[in-house]
Protein backbone atom coordinates (compact mmCIF):
# COMPACT_ATOMS: atom_id res chain seq x y z
CA UNK A 1 0.00 0.00 0.00
CA UNK A 2 1.31 3.73 -0.70
CA UNK A 3 0.83 5.84 2.43
CA UNK A 4 1.57 9.31 2.82
CA UNK A 5 2.26 10.22 6.61
CA UNK A 6 1.90 14.07 6.87
CA UNK A 7 3.15 15.33 10.65
CA UNK A 8 3.58 18.51 12.29
CA UNK A 9 6.39 20.88 11.62
CA UNK A 10 6.76 21.79 15.18
CA UNK A 11 8.89 19.01 16.33
CA UNK A 12 11.28 16.44 14.06
CA UNK A 13 9.90 12.76 13.81
CA UNK A 14 10.77 12.08 16.20
CA UNK A 15 11.34 14.43 18.39
CA UNK A 16 14.57 15.04 20.48
CA UNK A 17 13.00 15.66 23.61
CA UNK A 18 9.44 15.94 24.01
CA UNK A 19 6.40 15.76 21.85
CA UNK A 20 3.78 13.08 21.88
CA UNK A 21 2.05 13.27 18.29
CA UNK A 22 5.67 13.29 16.46
CA UNK A 23 6.94 10.30 18.65
CA UNK A 24 3.16 8.12 17.28
CA UNK A 25 4.00 9.13 13.87
CA UNK A 26 7.63 8.00 13.96
CA UNK A 27 6.53 4.69 15.50
CA UNK A 28 3.86 4.11 13.52
CA UNK A 29 6.13 5.30 10.14
CA UNK A 30 9.06 2.30 11.17
CA UNK A 31 5.55 -0.56 12.20
CA UNK A 32 4.00 0.45 7.98
CA UNK A 33 7.97 0.02 6.55
CA UNK A 34 8.40 -3.14 8.25
CA UNK A 35 5.43 -4.29 7.30
CA UNK A 36 6.23 -3.53 3.64
CA UNK A 37 4.25 -0.87 2.76
CA UNK A 38 5.80 2.06 0.86
CA UNK A 39 5.56 4.98 3.37
CA UNK A 40 6.41 8.64 2.63
CA UNK A 41 6.74 10.90 5.44
CA UNK A 42 6.30 14.69 5.24
CA UNK A 43 7.81 16.33 8.10
CA UNK A 44 10.29 18.44 9.12
CA UNK A 45 13.97 18.03 7.63
CA UNK A 46 15.43 16.96 10.63
CA UNK A 47 13.39 14.04 11.16
CA UNK A 48 14.86 10.78 11.03
CA UNK A 49 12.89 7.93 8.92
CA UNK A 50 12.72 4.49 7.03
CA UNK A 51 10.48 6.18 4.78
CA UNK A 52 10.95 8.26 2.26
CA UNK A 53 11.35 11.66 3.57
CA UNK A 54 9.96 14.68 2.13
CA UNK A 55 11.13 17.91 4.06
CA UNK A 56 8.44 20.82 5.11
CA UNK A 57 10.92 23.14 6.86
CA UNK A 58 14.82 22.89 6.79
CA UNK A 59 14.08 21.45 10.66
CA UNK A 60 11.86 21.74 13.34
CA UNK A 61 9.94 25.23 13.86
CA UNK A 62 10.61 25.10 17.70
CA UNK A 63 14.22 25.30 17.62
CA UNK A 64 14.35 28.01 14.31
CA UNK A 65 14.28 31.33 16.06
CA UNK A 66 13.67 32.84 12.30
CA UNK A 67 10.47 31.77 12.24
CA UNK A 68 7.62 33.70 13.48
CA UNK A 69 4.71 32.16 12.05
CA UNK A 70 4.54 28.36 11.41
CA UNK A 71 1.39 28.39 9.25
CA UNK A 72 3.20 29.64 5.82
CA UNK A 73 5.44 26.74 6.29
CA UNK A 74 2.30 24.37 6.78
CA UNK A 75 0.83 25.36 4.02
CA UNK A 76 3.76 24.89 1.57
CA UNK A 77 3.97 21.69 2.80
CA UNK A 78 0.78 20.88 2.00
CA UNK A 79 0.26 22.07 -1.74
CA UNK A 80 3.50 19.68 -2.21
CA UNK A 81 1.23 16.95 -0.47
CA UNK A 82 -1.63 17.70 -2.78
CA UNK A 83 0.66 17.92 -5.72
CA UNK A 84 1.47 14.46 -5.24
CA UNK A 85 -1.36 13.12 -4.20
CA UNK A 86 -1.73 10.79 -7.12
CA UNK A 87 0.98 9.03 -5.85
CA UNK A 88 -0.61 7.32 -2.54
CA UNK A 89 -3.82 5.06 -2.50
CA UNK A 90 -4.21 7.11 1.57
CA UNK A 91 -3.22 10.61 2.70
CA UNK A 92 -2.75 10.49 6.61
CA UNK A 93 -2.49 13.56 8.55
CA UNK A 94 -2.17 14.75 11.66
CA UNK A 95 -2.12 18.52 11.54
CA UNK A 96 -5.23 19.30 13.33
CA UNK A 97 -8.04 20.89 10.46
CA UNK A 98 -5.25 22.51 8.34
CA UNK A 99 -5.47 20.73 5.35
CA UNK A 100 -9.35 20.62 5.15
CA UNK A 101 -9.83 23.00 2.13
CA UNK A 102 -7.24 21.49 0.15
CA UNK A 103 -8.14 18.13 0.27
CA UNK A 104 -12.44 18.17 0.95
CA UNK A 105 -12.45 17.49 -3.08
CA UNK A 106 -10.84 14.13 -2.15
CA UNK A 107 -11.43 13.28 1.31
CA UNK A 108 -12.56 9.56 0.74
CA UNK A 109 -8.81 9.12 0.17
CA UNK A 110 -7.61 10.58 3.08
CA UNK A 111 -7.95 9.82 7.28
CA UNK A 112 -6.99 12.97 9.80
CA UNK A 113 -5.99 11.97 13.42
CA UNK A 114 -6.96 14.20 16.11
CA UNK A 115 -4.52 14.06 18.27
CA UNK A 116 -5.29 17.83 20.99
CA UNK A 117 -8.46 18.52 23.09
CA UNK A 118 -11.45 19.27 20.83
CA UNK A 119 -13.59 21.03 23.65
CA UNK A 120 -12.70 23.92 22.23
CA UNK A 121 -15.78 25.85 21.53
CA UNK A 122 -14.68 27.43 18.25
CA UNK A 123 -13.74 24.17 16.95
CA UNK A 124 -17.02 23.21 15.93
CA UNK A 125 -17.47 25.43 12.99
CA UNK A 126 -15.13 23.87 10.76
CA UNK A 127 -15.86 20.50 10.90
CA UNK A 128 -19.46 21.81 10.15
CA UNK A 129 -18.18 23.40 6.92
CA UNK A 130 -16.19 20.10 6.17
CA UNK A 131 -18.21 17.33 6.77
CA UNK A 132 -16.73 14.46 5.05
CA UNK A 133 -13.20 14.20 6.34
CA UNK A 134 -12.93 11.26 8.23
CA UNK A 135 -11.98 11.48 11.93
CA UNK A 136 -9.49 9.52 14.09
CA UNK A 137 -10.01 10.07 17.40
CA UNK A 138 -7.09 8.81 20.12
CA UNK A 139 -9.73 8.06 22.54
CA UNK A 140 -13.20 7.63 22.82
CA UNK A 141 -13.74 10.00 25.13
CA UNK A 142 -11.59 12.53 22.67
CA UNK A 143 -14.14 12.58 20.40
CA UNK A 144 -17.29 13.88 22.84
CA UNK A 145 -17.16 17.68 22.45
CA UNK A 146 -17.92 17.15 18.47
CA UNK A 147 -20.35 14.30 17.88
CA UNK A 148 -21.18 15.58 14.42
CA UNK A 149 -18.11 15.42 12.86
CA UNK A 150 -16.95 12.31 10.59
CA UNK A 151 -15.87 10.02 12.86
CA UNK A 152 -14.69 6.54 11.39
CA UNK A 153 -12.79 4.72 14.51
CA UNK A 154 -11.18 5.60 17.68
CA UNK A 155 -7.19 4.02 17.83
CA UNK A 156 -5.68 3.85 20.59
CA UNK A 157 -1.73 5.04 20.54
CA UNK A 158 0.55 2.55 21.03
CA UNK A 159 4.53 1.96 21.00
CA UNK A 160 7.49 -0.51 20.05
CA UNK A 161 7.51 -3.72 22.31
CA UNK A 162 10.86 -3.19 22.73
CA UNK A 163 11.12 0.75 23.77
CA UNK A 164 11.14 0.36 27.02
CA UNK A 165 11.56 -2.66 29.13
CA UNK A 166 10.15 -4.28 32.83
CA UNK A 167 13.23 -4.91 34.92
CA UNK A 168 11.61 -7.09 38.07
CA UNK A 169 14.75 -6.13 40.13
CA UNK A 170 14.43 -2.33 39.51
CA UNK A 171 14.49 -0.32 43.17
CA UNK A 172 11.68 1.94 43.31
CA UNK A 173 11.51 4.23 45.66
CA UNK A 174 9.91 7.70 44.47
CA UNK A 175 7.09 9.05 42.67
CA UNK A 176 7.16 10.03 39.13
CA UNK A 177 5.92 12.85 37.03
CA UNK A 178 6.66 12.73 33.50
CA UNK A 179 5.37 15.63 30.76
CA UNK A 180 4.85 18.79 30.55
CA UNK A 181 4.98 21.38 33.04
CA UNK A 182 1.35 23.64 32.63
CA UNK A 183 -1.85 23.76 34.84
CA UNK A 184 -3.67 21.04 33.42
CA UNK A 185 -1.16 18.76 34.01
CA UNK A 186 -1.22 19.79 37.37
CA UNK A 187 2.43 18.99 38.76
CA UNK A 188 1.44 20.94 41.61
CA UNK A 189 -1.04 18.04 43.22
CA UNK A 190 1.94 15.66 41.86
CA UNK A 191 4.01 17.72 45.09
CA UNK A 192 1.60 17.81 47.31
CA UNK A 193 1.00 14.06 47.03
CA UNK A 194 4.76 13.49 47.55
CA UNK A 195 5.11 15.85 50.84
CA UNK A 196 2.14 14.46 52.16
CA UNK A 197 3.24 11.23 51.59
CA UNK A 198 6.72 11.54 52.64
CA UNK A 199 8.24 10.28 49.35
CA UNK A 200 10.34 11.88 47.28
CA UNK A 201 9.06 13.20 43.92
CA UNK A 202 11.11 13.33 40.73
CA UNK A 203 9.74 15.22 37.49
CA UNK A 204 11.16 15.64 34.36
CA UNK A 205 9.19 17.60 32.15
CA UNK A 206 8.99 19.97 29.51
CA UNK A 207 8.36 24.08 30.58
CA UNK A 208 7.02 25.44 27.25
CA UNK A 209 7.08 29.54 26.54
CA UNK A 210 3.23 29.69 26.69
CA UNK A 211 3.46 27.85 30.50
CA UNK A 212 6.78 30.04 31.76
CA UNK A 213 4.78 32.21 33.50
CA UNK A 214 2.98 29.35 35.18
CA UNK A 215 5.98 27.48 36.26
CA UNK A 216 7.72 30.60 38.10
CA UNK A 217 4.42 31.86 39.42
CA UNK A 218 2.94 28.44 40.88
CA UNK A 219 5.63 25.46 40.52
CA UNK A 220 9.06 27.29 41.05
CA UNK A 221 8.29 28.00 44.83
CA UNK A 222 6.91 24.56 45.51
CA UNK A 223 10.39 23.23 44.30
CA UNK A 224 12.57 24.36 47.28
CA UNK A 225 11.77 20.71 49.01
CA UNK A 226 14.33 18.45 49.70
CA UNK A 227 11.43 15.67 48.59
CA UNK A 228 11.27 17.43 45.18
CA UNK A 229 13.67 17.07 42.47
CA UNK A 230 13.34 19.01 39.15
CA UNK A 231 14.66 16.89 36.32
CA UNK A 232 13.97 19.37 32.88
CA UNK A 233 12.80 17.49 29.75
CA UNK A 234 14.34 14.37 29.35
CA UNK A 235 14.81 11.91 26.24
CA UNK A 236 13.67 8.50 24.97
CA UNK A 237 16.90 6.51 26.19
CA UNK A 238 16.21 7.96 29.50
CA UNK A 239 12.47 7.19 30.43
CA UNK A 240 12.94 3.93 30.54
CA UNK A 241 15.33 4.26 33.89
CA UNK A 242 13.29 6.96 35.13
CA UNK A 243 10.19 5.07 34.63
CA UNK A 244 11.83 1.81 36.30
CA UNK A 245 12.59 3.48 39.18
CA UNK A 246 9.71 4.81 40.41
CA UNK A 247 7.10 3.35 42.88
CA UNK A 248 4.42 5.21 41.07
CA UNK A 249 3.40 7.45 37.73
CA UNK A 250 1.63 10.67 39.22
CA UNK A 251 -0.69 11.66 36.60
CA UNK A 252 -2.45 14.32 38.22
CA UNK A 253 -4.62 15.81 35.35
CA UNK A 254 -7.21 18.47 35.24
CA UNK A 255 -8.61 18.25 32.25
CA UNK A 256 -10.23 16.47 29.45
CA UNK A 257 -6.82 14.43 28.51
CA UNK A 258 -7.00 13.61 24.81
CA UNK A 259 -4.73 10.17 25.42
CA UNK A 260 -1.48 10.53 28.30
CA UNK A 261 1.07 8.94 26.64
CA UNK A 262 2.73 8.79 29.89
CA UNK A 263 0.79 5.93 31.08
CA UNK A 264 1.25 3.54 28.45
CA UNK A 265 5.25 4.43 28.33
CA UNK A 266 5.03 3.51 32.25
CA UNK A 267 2.78 0.07 31.97
CA UNK A 268 5.52 -0.66 29.36
CA UNK A 269 8.15 -0.17 32.28
CA UNK A 270 5.77 -2.25 34.62
CA UNK A 271 4.95 0.92 36.49
CA UNK A 272 1.22 1.57 37.69
CA UNK A 273 -0.19 5.01 37.47
CA UNK A 274 -1.74 7.04 39.65
CA UNK A 275 -4.24 9.34 37.98
CA UNK A 276 -7.46 11.51 38.25
CA UNK A 277 -10.06 9.30 36.06
CA UNK A 278 -10.75 12.71 33.29
CA UNK A 279 -10.50 12.22 29.67
CA UNK A 280 -8.91 9.70 28.71
CA UNK A 281 -7.92 7.57 31.60
CA UNK A 282 -10.38 5.36 32.30
CA UNK A 283 -9.99 3.28 29.08
CA UNK A 284 -6.50 3.50 29.02
CA UNK A 285 -5.31 2.70 32.95
CA UNK A 286 -7.63 -0.23 34.26
CA UNK A 287 -8.04 0.70 37.93
CA UNK A 288 -6.79 -2.18 40.58
CA UNK A 289 -4.85 -3.65 37.53
CA UNK A 290 -2.47 -1.22 35.93
CA UNK A 291 -3.05 1.33 38.31
CA UNK A 292 -5.56 3.52 40.58
CA UNK A 293 -8.17 5.85 40.11
CA UNK A 294 -8.42 8.88 42.54
CA UNK A 295 -10.69 12.05 42.75
CA UNK A 296 -8.61 13.93 45.53
CA UNK A 297 -5.11 14.18 46.97
CA UNK A 298 -6.47 12.75 50.18
CA UNK A 299 -7.22 9.33 47.94
CA UNK A 300 -3.89 9.71 45.75
CA UNK A 301 -1.75 9.43 49.23
CA UNK A 302 -3.98 6.50 50.86
CA UNK A 303 -3.55 4.74 47.24
CA UNK A 304 0.81 4.71 47.72
CA UNK A 305 -0.28 2.23 50.38
CA UNK A 306 -2.61 0.06 48.26
CA UNK A 307 0.51 0.18 45.02
CA UNK A 308 1.49 -3.46 46.46
CA UNK A 309 -1.75 -4.95 45.78
CA UNK A 310 -0.52 -4.36 41.42
CA UNK A 311 1.72 -6.59 39.48
CA UNK A 312 4.49 -5.35 37.86
CA UNK A 313 4.73 -7.76 35.40
CA UNK A 314 0.78 -7.80 34.79
CA UNK A 315 1.18 -4.14 34.44
CA UNK A 316 3.49 -4.96 31.71
CA UNK A 317 1.88 -7.60 29.62
CA UNK A 318 -1.54 -5.53 29.61
CA UNK A 319 0.73 -2.84 27.46
CA UNK A 320 1.83 -5.83 25.52
CA UNK A 321 -1.45 -6.65 25.04
CA UNK A 322 -3.21 -3.15 24.63
CA UNK A 323 -0.98 -0.44 23.61
CA UNK A 324 1.62 -2.12 21.34
CA UNK A 325 3.06 -0.13 17.43
CA UNK A 326 2.06 -3.47 15.72
CA UNK A 327 -1.24 -3.18 17.21
CA UNK A 328 -1.86 0.34 16.37
CA UNK A 329 -0.67 -0.12 13.26
CA UNK A 330 -2.91 -3.31 12.13
CA UNK A 331 -5.53 -0.58 13.42
CA UNK A 332 -4.91 1.74 10.68
CA UNK A 333 -4.23 -0.44 8.23
CA UNK A 334 -7.77 -1.73 8.76
CA UNK A 335 -9.04 1.79 8.21
CA UNK A 336 -6.73 2.69 5.04
CA UNK A 337 -8.15 -1.08 3.30
CA UNK A 338 -12.18 0.39 4.45
CA UNK A 339 -11.52 3.64 2.92
CA UNK A 340 -9.48 2.71 -0.19
CA UNK A 341 -12.50 0.44 -0.90
CA UNK A 342 -15.07 3.10 -0.14
CA UNK A 343 -12.84 5.17 -2.74
CA UNK A 344 -13.13 2.46 -4.86
CA UNK A 345 -16.18 1.64 -5.15
CA UNK A 346 -17.45 5.48 -5.66
CA UNK A 347 -15.38 6.03 -8.73
CA UNK A 348 -16.62 3.04 -10.17
CA UNK A 349 -20.57 3.84 -9.55
CA UNK A 350 -19.43 7.13 -10.94
CA UNK A 351 -18.40 5.83 -13.86
CA UNK A 352 -21.08 3.77 -14.72
CA UNK A 353 -23.40 7.11 -14.54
Amino acid sequence: MRIAQVSPLIESVPPKLYGGTERVIFWLTEELVRQGHEVTLFASGDSQTSAELVAGSKGALRFDESVIDPLPHYYAMLQHVRQRASDFDIIHFHVDYLHFPQFHDMAARTLTTQHGRLDLPDLAPVYRAFPRMPQVSISNNQRQPLPSAHWIATVHHGLPLELHSYDPSAKRDYLAFLGRICHEKRPDRAIEIARRAGIPLKIAAKVDKADRDYFEARIRPLLDDPLVEFIGEINETEKTAFLSGAKALLFPIDWPEPFGLVMIEAMACGTPVITWPCGSVPEIIEDGLTGLHVSSVEEAVAAIDRLDSLDAATIRRRFEERFSAPRMANDYLQLYQQLIQVATLSTTLVAAE
